[in-house]
């Protein structure tokens, strides 16, 4: 057989070629980055993680092993006008082979060169006596999946929408009762065996805060990775750790993952402002838990304000359907201050995202200067 057949039976081969990503493999939406629009691609079973540009994110979401690189290749030409040559394809299989991430033993084409062993970095302990880590459970997702199966029923509408108009007005009388309930605060730090009762409960509201991210992913199919305990001493602190939080299927399920733990703190709440409002207490008890209703919806809040690391920070930049907002809102605003044309060539909807994320960001820290400044004005004049 000549040369030129057996290059035209390999471009053959090449087309009919069927490639399929591992079911491991998550791929996300599209995110601004900068100027840029890029897809995230992991590798859950080793952790790794890269960007894509949208073209080729539309070639590697169709590799499903059905379509073949024929079929691919004509869509891509009907979407973007162009055809790709069997060098790109050879270009395109050799690195997501090399990266480990296409199915079955028969991964690459005859073309393609083995990938290279995957070498993985020697685990860190992460403990030390001043600051550290440690797992408390050794399967975070199938503890996390005994608890949806135990407490999903209340992600039903059902359940949660009368839950979040109880949070709601309790919030609102913590608001109208500011006042009142900073007073009490400082009575409570007066008390030293009703501060520390107090703080347990806090504690453990933090807790609940980290279970309830990993529930609530769960309940959208995500899964937990970790579940353990982190120390920066004197701060002990839960932590759980979604794995796959950026590839749940929906913008919303995400946002909602992100909401799980303050929406847990409000809730955690609950029983104590109904006791506060109707239980027959002594003056200090009533006191406390007046303080506790202030200082517990003041940590549900703060979890909330759009900085990272703060759930806040993922709900906006969900919103903007962004990865690395902080950052890429920086430079966007340090191009626009200087009147850079560079910041011209940021797309609007970047423009957009960007700015009001400034924006909204500086109008919640001025809010929140603003209402510690009041707090304190009423405690030196009450």
């Amino acid at each position: 057989m000549s040369a030129a057949a057996d290059a035209d039976a390999a471009a053959g081969a090449l087309a009919e070629y069927r490639p399929a990503l591992r079911s491991r493999v998550l791929l996300s939406g599209a995110l601004l980055q900068g100027a840029a629009t890029v897809h995230l691609i992991k590798d859950a079973d080793s952790g790794s993680s890269f960007r894509v540009g949208p073209k080729e994110h539309f070639l590697i979401a169709r590799m499903d092993g059905e379509r073949s690189l024929r079929e691919i290749g004509e869509e891509y030409a009907r979407e973007y006008g162009r055809r790709l040559d069997g060098a790109r394809w050879q270009q395109i299989l050799r690195t997501l082979g090399t990266r480990g991430l296409l199915a079955g033993a028969d991964a690459r084409t005859p073309a393609t060169p083995a990938p290279a062993p995957a070498v993985k970095a020697p685990a860190e302990s992460g403990r030390g006596v001043l600051r550290g880590s440690i797992r408390v459970v050794a399967d975070a997702d199938a503890t996390t999946a005994r608890l949806h199966r135990a407490v999903g029923f209340l992600l039903t509408p059902g359940w949660l929408v009368p839950l979040l108009a109880l949070v709601v007005a309790m919030e609102v009388l913590v608001v109208l009762r500011a006042g009142e309930l900073l007073i009490d605060v400082r009575g409570l730090f007066a008390d030293p065996v009703l501060l520390t009762a107090a703080a347990m409960l806090l504690w453990l509201s933090t807790a609940l805060h980290e279970l309830a991210h990993g529930v609530v992913a769960r309940h959208y199919g995500g899964t937990v990775a970790e579940i353990g305990l982190r120390w920066r001493l004197p701060v002990v602190i839960m932590y759980c750790t979604v794995d796959n939080y950026l590839y749940l299927g929906t913008r919303w399920q995400r946002i909602h993952t992100a909401l799980a733990g303050a929406v847990m703190n409000l809730l955690f709440l609950l029983p104590f402002c109904a006791l506060w409002l109707y239980a027959p207490l002594d003056t200090a008890t009533h006191e406390a838990l007046g303080a506790l209703l202030l200082i517990g919806s003041a940590q549900a809040l703060a979890m909330l304000v759009p900085l990272p690391p703060l759930d806040g920070y993922r709900v906006v930049s969900q919103l903007c359907g962004a990865t690395e907002l902080a950052a890429s809102t920086g430079a966007y605003l340090r191009l626009a201050a200087r009147r850079d044309p560079a910041a011209g060539g940021y797309p609007r909807r970047a423009r957009t995202a960007y700015l009001a994320y400034g924006l909204g960001t500086v109008l919640v820290l001025v809010l929140i200067l603003a209402a510690f400044v009041a707090g304190t004005r009423h405690l030196l004049t009450a």
